[in-house]
């Protein structure tokens, strides 16, 4: 299977924190952010829902 490159633009905050789970998970920053992607729309198919609102605290971020 073939991989779509998608350029993709993240505020220096927002990098920094998947850069850090991405460490904490072992894996590359590309890996985490697919990971996520793919539990995210996994959640979705599920139960027609977006990621509950209760599963992590907000973060400030500038996104």
């Amino acid at each position: 299977m073939e991989k779509k490159q998608v350029p993709l633009r993240l505020s220096p905050k927002l990098y920094a924190a998947i850069a850090s789970w991405a460490e904490d998970d072992f894996r590359s920053i590309n890996g985490q952010i697919e990971y996520l992607l793919t539990e995210c729309v996994k959640q979705r198919k599920k139960d027609g829902k977006y990621v509950p609102h209760d599963l992590d605290p907000k973060m400030e971020l500038d996104i």
